[in-house]
């Protein structure tokens, strides 16, 4: 029988976030791929787990996956880590994964921290609808055309930044987008755990005042709703559907609010989608 390729995943900064099953899979696996061995030794000592590691990072990721196959059809079971959170979100492991899956051995997630789940959980922003996108270019012209482009996605929209790089990309913000509410996590589940909120440049005024707050990792979210004017529906007109809803059929409530309110159809047919997708 073929072994198991668990996809671990590990603290974001507290070591006090990983789970007792993560430590049991950790303790009983044959080995651990690992992003960083030396990084992740330590994490494997202070849980006092002694077990083979071979690394596997975006420089070598292609040349391990066989040598992980054969492993794995011989019976081994194996634990992926990434140096923080969950793995391939963000980080190595995607060619890996699919391998294992096309070859028709068994991949099982072992779920823990993740800085983007827990960012969207304490931001106070919607939650409903979100896209993520990682960490965007190095490259300022690459990066601002990226950041034009993901204003016209509606929702929560969560990008990844470290300490070298997020001024310029609030700044860049200040250029694109200046009047949305953003919300910048920085060092989350860590001793300078913070959340800086308000418009980018409020953001850059505080990083300003204190530099101290541009050092660390951060999860970066931009509130982006559906603008209102698109529908041109007023709130009485979504309040009637939303009182014709709670009687009525979806057709036949925006069918008798559209003849009440004078409203269209379709207008009225695609609030009243969103209204019944939330209940």
């Amino acid at each position: 029988m073929s072994g198991v390729l668990y996809i671990v995943a590990t603290p974001i900064g507290n070591l006090d976030d990983m789970t007792y099953r993560a430590v049991q899979i950790l303790q009983q696996v044959d080995v651990i791929a690992a992003e960083d061995t030396r990084h992740s030794q330590r994490l494997l000592n202070h849980l006092g787990i002694r077990k083979k590691m071979i690394s596997l990072h975006q420089h070598n990721e292609s040349q391990r996956v066989e040598q992980l196959l054969e492993k794995l059809r011989s019976g081994e079971d194996i634990a992926l880590i990434s140096d923080a959170g969950t793995p391939l979100i963000s980080d190595p492991g995607y060619p890996l994964v699919t391998a294992v899956r096309d070859a028709g051995m068994r991949v099982s997630p072992i779920p823990g921290a993740s800085s983007i789940i827990a960012a969207l959980s304490a931001a106070g922003m919607p939650t409903d609808s979100f896209s993520y996108f990682g960490f965007l270019s190095q490259k300022n012209a690459e990066r601002l055309e990226k950041l034009k482009a993901i204003t016209q996605i509606e929702g929560t929209l969560v990008l990844l930044e470290s300490s070298h790089r997020i001024y310029r990309l609030i700044e860049q913000m200040v250029e694109v987008m200046p009047d949305k509410r953003i919300v910048v996590a920085k060092e989350l589940t860590k001793t300078h755990e913070n959340f800086l909120g308000g418009q980018a440049l409020d953001i850059l005024n505080l990083f300003d005042d204190d530099p101290a707050l541009t050092k660390g990792e951060f999860v970066v979210l931009i509130d982006n709703p559906r603008e209102k004017k698109k529908t041109g529906l007023t709130d009485a007109d979504i309040e009637m559907l939303e009182l014709l809803l709670a009687e009525l059929s979806l057709k036949k409530a925006v069918r008798l609010c559209s003849q009440l309110s004078g409203r269209k159809k379709n207008d009225l047919y695609q609030v009243a989608l969103e209204l019944t997708s939330k209940t």
